[in-house]
Order: C-alpha cells, then structure tokens, then sequence
C-alpha cells in the first residue's frame, strides 16, 4: 500500500480523499494555486505545494507542475478527483513515465471511454444500443448545422471531452446550432484546452440514470447499482439520488450487465460511470462513459457501505477487489443536493465573494438517518470566480424515499449560508415538489416545473404556520430580554399573556403568546379573537444564532434567522420559503399597513450585468437599433458563458463597457434610448 500520495485537485473532492486516505493511515500532499492558497485542502493535508496563478490553466491542468510537485513531496501516487486532469491519458503517462502510479483506470481505457465520441464507437462496438448520431468530429459551423438537419431536431452539440455540462448545447433549428455550436466550442476550448464537439440526437422527456462500475488490475469488473441525476439545469446536475425511483430490478440488472461487459471490453481498472439516458418506458441508450470518480458518487456510498475511493486506492496499489457482485446490496436511499454559489432568484447567475457565514448541518447517523456534508469550504473563505460555483453537496440516507427527501428538507433549513448568494431556497422548495416526491422525473424537470425561473414562494398552509410559531417566538424572547435588561421583571416571570400581530411579507396573522418555564405557547385568534389553534414551542435558541432549531408541537424544526439590518424584523427561510417577518402590537400593525411602499428604481433602459464576470464580447454598437432576443453581449463567469439578450426592441444609447472588462452584479453594460 501507498504510504503518501498527492490529490492533483482542490475543493471538496480533494477533501474528500484526503479524509479517505486518512482514514487508511496514508498521508497526503495537496496543490493549491495563489486563490486556494487558504482553502480547506490545504489546511488538511500533511503538506501542500503551490502551483500558480488563479487561472486553472495556469496551474492545476499543468502536468510537469504535478510531477514536479510529486518529486518534491515523494508522493507514490496521485488521486486526480474530477474535473481537471482527471480524464486525460497524457496525465497517467506523464506520472508512469516518473514512477508513479495514477489512482484511475489505466491510459488505454481513458482513451477509449473517456472521450464521448470514442466511448461512443467502442460502445457500438460492443453491440451496446446508443443514441442516434453523428460519432465525427465537426470541424466547421456549415458541418454542423447539415450534420443536425439530417439527424433531425433537436439535436445535443456536445464536448468531446467535455464533462458537468460545459460545452453543452440544445438546438431546435438551424440558427440554434449555428450558435451553440461557437459557443460549445469556446466553453470547451477554456475548459477542457479541447474544442471537438460532435452531434447526436436529442431524446425528449428523457431521464438521466448512470450505472457505477468497479474494476480491479485481474479483470474483475462489478457494478454498484445506479443513480438517477435527471434533477438538471443547463444540463449541470443539481439533484441526484440512489437507487432511481423508475428502475426495476430486471432493468437495473440489463442496464448493470451492460456497463460491466463495457468495461471489460476496455479493460477497465478502477471506479467509472456508465451514463444512459432513459425512456419513461424504461428502455435506455448508452451516452458516455466518465472514466473517473463522480461528483455524486456519495450517493452510491450510502446506500452499498462501500467506500469508492478506498476502492480506487486499492487497486491502484494492485490489489484484487474483495467485492463480488454477489456482495453488493443496496440497503434504503439516498439524496444528494449539490449546493451552489449562484442566486436562484435571477436564473441562478454565479455569485462570488466572502463566506460571512458557513454552518452546515451537523453530521450524524441517528434513528435510521444519516447526514453528510462532503465541502471545501469554511466560514470566511472565499468563492472564487476561477472555479465550478459548488459549495458542498449535502447527502442524506433513510430507509426509503420519502424518508430520504424529509431529512434532506430538515438539512438544507439547517443549513446557514451569508455573504453569497445560493441555492439551498430552490433546493429546500423542491424538496416539497409533488412531482419530485412522487418520482415523475425527467431532464425538463426544472424547466418545466419552472418555466419563469424561480421565485419566492408564498408562506401558507402549514408552512406558515409554523413561520408565524418561530416568529412569536423569537418575539417573546427578545421582548423579554429586553425588560429583564431594565429590570422590570425578574428572570422567568415574563409569563403574562400578550397580544400580538405577526406580519409574514404584510400578511397578517393575530396571535396570542405567553409561557411556561422554557415553553412558549402560540394561540392563533380570529378576527374576532376566538382561538384558532395553539402551537407549543420549546428552543434553546438565542438571538444571533443564524439557525432556529426546536420543537413544535413535538415535531423537530429548523429555519434560517437572520435580522434585517437597517429594520425591525427577521428574515426567515424554512422549507423553501422566505419571508420578512415583523411582529407587533396591534396599534402598530394598524399604521403599518398605512405606511406607502418604497419605489423600485426603473431599470428598463440598462442592461445591467447579471452576475460577476467578465465580458467576452460586445454584440452591438452605440445607435443600432436591436430587437427583442437579439443578443446583445456575452458575459463568461465561472467558466461558463452567459449570453444575454434584448428583452424588448430598442436603440442602444450608450454602450458602457468593452470586451476584457470585469464587471461586477448589476453593473451597466448598455444604455438604451
């Protein structure tokens, strides 16, 4: 066995390795570039070795600086992650070349497998059914659009070596290929240092589901079940989870058999996924083959009890794996949300800065449920606009579905985040999807389920309620500090009755609250002043604290709290819904509503920029008249580009900026007439 290797990657993978390795009494070696030189793997790993500049091509897709960082160190072996050098034949070479082993299949295979349009032919070769397509490279936009006529739309432009759906577009007609084709090109040309693209077809109402395979140096080649990834958006994986609710166990076992008999037939040596994309009908079609580690392979994990990169390490050190098919049981499921920096209340654009707070759910096995949060990230680090947005993928285990998804709901409201913008608001409401939690899935999901983007979700029903409950609550906390701090009463005898409104975004709800000891009753009144309903509410929590954790009426609940600054109030977020809450006498609620609403500035004659990030080109110039989805500039952030275009007609006044500037959110990029 190895007794040190390095992780040529950062973030939470390469954390993720580093615990693994740990664990096994193997040290570790982590690279970091100049914007990771405080990130968390550093902090982890026995030793570290800087690499470069911030730029990814500048140090962690450099080859000689991760061999000269493993002759440094005296690594053995290097664990790639994903994503980087990871599915690149010269990398292990270049490591054999010096003596050191690559934790990963061996080169032959990642040429086979690890290019899509290889993969694809050594699939038919393999009499493996595939999606209707064109297995050439295009070299030419001309190509590209008769190449997708004679397929017929809508067709998928796809990097060759693409992966996390960089270089990814769909194409309804021939202008759409037209520009998804440069704009493939150019994502994977930055990405991947790679800008093959091919053709094929694209299956509507698809699901996504990948089968993980196994294999060792002595031809032995296993699979581990599969995943269902169809939660997706901009065909970037934002839900995953194991096993898929669509898949019996005879189609699982064909889909299982295939993947391994591909393998095989590549001679396949280590951790890899099988992609399919799925038929509602459950027929399937191969898509690619990663030959790698996946960013949702925790899934996989929890519900096998295998660990895949103790697996990986293994048979890197040429050990036969200790796993027969026969072995392999899937026990309950698993959910895993990929958290974001990005702000989902504007079409999920990337959000960059400093995490002001991170407090993320604490890990634990307790009654059948685990929780697991595999990140890279600690409070006051900071997201960086030269890598992927993800801030850490939160996993939970139950034994069944629903109880799978429940806990991942109670997870994310336990989930603290500031200074950035992120996901969990989407993540936690599509936990409460009917149509998630009933398993009728497919790619479109989300943009079907929410064609106008995400919103803020309206508090009623039980949400509210209990929003209203934690609200009164913290009100009745706060109000007696307060008088304890003037010494009008003694600690503990705040228990009079008081009469209360509480405003949740202006609506408003009339309470009454009193206490026992450390439980807060909440009495919900009529407008009469009958009683509705009562909640009991017992807490330890203080003011300060980013998360409320409790019990309501006996059922366990946590929400995000955070006061408005510059405001009277909270800001409260559980199960998906947000909402500034405000809780006052009766008097003041009255002339509240009486109070006018502060105008929003009119920002119809600017195109501001959406996220932070720099501008790739500028489509237009001062005087032209432009029409409505014409575009207008191309903005890249973390490593995707934006395209943003005109949302009705107009002329273009001023133009503000040019190609090469780095704007920052809401930055002016054009004036309109």
């Amino acid at each position: 066995m190895f007794s040190k290797i390095l992780i040529a990657n950062r973030g939470e993978i390469a954390c993720r390795v580093i615990k693994t390795a740990r664990r096994m009494g193997i040290a570790t070696v982590a690279v970091f570039s100049d914007a990771d030189r405080d990130a968390l793997h550093v902090e982890m790993a026995d030793e570290a070795v800087h690499i470069g500049p911030p730029a990814a091509a500048q140090s962690y897709l450099l080859i000689d600086r991760i061999v000269a960082a493993c002759r440094q160190t005296g690594a053995e072996a290097v664990h790639p992650g994903y994503g980087f050098l990871s599915e690149r034949a010269a990398f292990p070479e270049a490591l054999a070349a010096e003596g050191i082993v690559f934790i990963g299949p061996n080169p032959r295979a990642i040429e086979a497998m690890g290019d899509k349009i290889e993969s694809k032919k050594a699939a038919a070769a393999a009499r493996v059914s595939t999606v209707p397509g064109n297995l050439g490279v295009i070299e030419t936009t001309e190509d590209a659009v008769r190449v997708a006529e004679e397929i017929g739309f809508p067709v998928m432009i796809k990097a060759s070596a693409g992966g996390g759906g960089k270089g990814m577009r769909i194409a309804y007609s021939a202008s759409d290929v037209a520009e998804g084709f440069r704009a493939s090109k150019s994502e994977a040309k930055s990405s991947f240092g790679d800008d093959r693209v091919f053709i094929e077809k694209f299956i509507v109402n698809p699901r996504h589901i990948e089968i993980q395979v196994l294999g060792d140096k002595h031809g032995n080649v296993i699979y581990l079940g599969e995943r269902e990834c169809s939660i997706q958006r901009r065909n970037q994986k934002v839900v995953e989870e194991a096993p898929s609710p669509l898949l019996d166990e005879a189609t699982r076992r064909a889909m299982g058999e295939q993947s391994v008999a591909l393998a095989k037939a590549v001679g396949y040596d280590s951790a890899g996924t099988v992609e399919f994309v799925a038929g509602q009908d459950k027929s399937f079609y191969f898509l690619e083959m990663n030959t790698r580690l996946q960013v949702e392979h925790p899934v996989t994990e929890l519900v096998t009890g295998i660990d895949l990169v103790e697996q990986m390490i293994r048979v890197a050190a040429g050990e036969k794996l200790s796993i027969s098919q026969s072995d392999v049981r899937l026990d309950g499921w698993a959910v895993e949300s990929r958290i974001y920096a990005e702000d989902p209340y504007r079409n999920f654009l990337p959000s960059i800065g400093r995490l002001t707070t991170y407090r993320p759910p604490l890990e634990s096995t307790e009654d059948g449920i685990t929780v697991r949060n595999d990140t890279g990230v600690t409070e006051g680090g900071e997201i960086s606009l030269h890598y992927d947005p993800m801030i850490a993928k939160l996993v939970t285990h139950g034994p069944n579905r629903l109880a799978a998804i429940e806990a991942q709901g109670a997870a994310l409201d336990a989930f603290a985040i500031d200074g950035i913008q992120h996901n969990i608001p989407f993540l936690a409401a599509l936990m409460e999807h009917p149509r998630w939690r009933e398993g009728r899935l497919s790619t479109g999901f989300i943009a079907e389920e929410f064609p106008d983007g995400f919103a803020p979700r309206k508090a009623e029903g039980e949400v509210a309620d209990t929003i209203v409950a934690i609200a009164a609550q913290i009100d009745w906390l706060v109000m007696e500090r307060r008088r304890l701090i003037s010494n009008q009463l003694r600690k503990g005898a705040a228990t009079k009755e008081r009469l209360r409104t509480v405003l949740l975004d202006g609506e408003a709800t009339c309470v009454e609250t009193s206490a026992d000891g450390d439980v807060v009753f909440v009495r919900t009144l009529d407008e009469a002043g009958r009683e509705i309903a009562v909640r009991r509410v017992v807490t330890s929590w203080r003011p300060g604290e980013p998360v409320w954790s409790g019990e309501i009426d006996g059922v366990a609940i946590s929400a995000q709290v955070r006061r408005r600054r510059g405001a009277y109030g909270y800001d409260i977020a559980h199960r998906g819904v947000a909402v500034y809450a405000r809780v006052h006498g009766e008097r003041i609620a009255e002339l509240l509503a009486m109070m006018p609403e502060k105008a929003v500035p009119d920002t119809s004659k600017h195109l501001l920029c959406p996220m932070p990030g720099l501008v790739v080109s500028i489509a237009v110039e001062e005087g032209q008249e432009v029409k409505i989805g014409e575009t207008l500039a191309v903005v890249e952030a973390m490593k995707m580009e934006n395209v943003l275009r005109a949302e009705r007609d107009g002329t273009v006044h001023k133009v503000h900026v040019k190609a090469g500037h780095s704007l920052a959110v809401d930055a002016v990029i054009l004036e309109f007439v």
